[in-house]
């Protein structure tokens, strides 16, 4: 990691400089920050920024309103550390901050609600771009109607792709909806198949071949997609 750089030696004479003294209090509040992080609970609510692990430095995350109910996993968003100024959005665009979207992050991964002393510990403040793999996976999610055939040969196609949902608990929703109206007629819709709703991670790169589940009614889209296959 980078480590900030001091221009100047403990024992020389006179006062500190202005830039001296901000090094200083910056190295200050980062000590202040790991010895006393400030607890986070998820399913608290709060509208405040974590501070996650990422390998050997610490970053900037915001949390997803309505999906940080889990013990275990959560989402986030990874941010510049300066966030909201203006700088920082360019800056964070620049170093791979933005194009991240939402990801699965470990609670365990999380130290505590962000402090302004962290800042030192980030990919940011070393000027460096965050690496490909930052230990999370992607956090949109899909469901996907497929009809296979029933000769255990496991050939099939699918009928209809929905997403990306950005909450899971979205999804979840609408998956259960989809298996009720798919109950008793798995076999009977697609002469030779059986229909199920798959529940699965948003392949980003298919995109355009996903119908927006927060544009239509998703088991209004079902059923015009079995319709079409009757037709």
């Amino acid at each position: 990691m980078k480590r900030p750089f001091f221009r100047r030696c403990g024992h020389a004479p006179g006062a500190l400089t202005p830039e001296d003294q901000a090094v200083v209090d910056q190295f200050r509040a980062m000590l202040t920050a790991l010895r006393n992080p400030e607890p986070w609970t998820p399913g608290t609510g709060s509208a405040g920024d974590i501070a996650v692990r990422v390998g050997p430095f610490i970053e900037r995350a915001h949390t997803r309103p309505g999906d940080d109910h889990g013990t275990d996993m959560i989402a986030v968003a990874l941010v510049h550390p300066d966030t909201p100024h203006a700088a920082a959005y360019l800056r964070g665009r620049q170093l791979g901050y933005t194009e991240r979207g939402w990801l699965r992050c470990p609670t365990s991964a999380i130290l505590g609600c962000w402090q302004p002393g962290y800042t030192m510990l980030t990919h940011a403040a070393a000027d460096l771009t965050l690496p490909d793999d930052v230990g999370m996976a992607p956090a949109h999610y899909a469901l996907y109607i497929e009809a296979r055939r029933r000769d255990d040969t496991l050939d099939g196609h699918t009928l209809l792709r929905l997403g990306p949902y950005t909450q899971t608990r979205h999804a979840q929703h609408d998956h259960d909806r989809l298996t009720a109206a798919l109950d008793g007629r798995e076999t009977t819709l697609v002469p030779g198949h059986r229909v199920t709703a798959r529940y699965a991670p948003f392949d980003v790169s298919d995109h355009h071949r996903f119908a927006d589940p927060h544009e239509t009614d998703a088991v209004t889209l079902f059923k015009a997609a079995v319709t079409g296959m009757s037709v």
